[in-house]
């Protein structure tokens, strides 16, 4: 079974100038996106925080919580 493709969802979000160029120093620093380091920082701290997931958002199949 292939595990499920969610399409990307075009958001916005606000930012000092400077959070912005911090945001745009570590995303070139890493080689990816603005919008990629954002999602990965966001997904590392949510199964920091939660993880075996929440009641909406389940882990990816496999995958043992602590």
């Amino acid at each position: 079974m292939k595990p499920q493709m969610d399409k990307a969802k075009v958001s916005t979000f606000s930012a000092t100038e400077r959070d912005f160029a911090m945001l745009d120093a570590v995303a070139r620093y890493h080689g990816t996106s603005k919008s990629a380091m954002i999602t990965g920082l966001f997904r590392k701290e949510f199964w920091r925080i939660f993880p075996n997931g929440t009641e909406d958002v389940e882990p990816d199949q496999g995958v043992q919580g602590k």
